[in-house]
């Protein structure tokens, strides 16, 4: 009967080494859903980049005031007809 406990306790400690440090342990279980939890995090900044990338596509297409700004404000152009004025500010030195 001595052998047969020993057995069945050997039995349950493989088994817990299995579940707390095998392959599939607690650990590693843990470390991946922090990698995944990672991941999603990385995926909605990605899919927010891309949503916001897709309406200025859109606002491109759809008409000319966009075009028109980024005209004015990147490359700084004019109308034809328009007068630029440029302010400055004075220097306080």
């Amino acid at each position: 009967m001595k052998w047969m406990a020993a057995i069945l306790f050997l039995i349950l400690v493989s088994l817990q080494y299995r579940i707390w440090f095998g392959g599939s342990s607690f650990q590693k279980i843990q470390q991946q859903k922090e990698k995944v939890s990672i991941i999603e995090t990385e995926n909605d900044e990605l899919l927010q980049r891309n949503q916001k990338l897709l309406a200025e596509i859109k606002g491109l297409r759809i008409g000319t005031d966009s075009v028109e700004e980024r005209a004015r404000y990147e490359l700084g152009m004019i109308k034809e007809g328009e007068v630029f004025f440029r302010l400055l500010e004075k220097d306080t030195q």
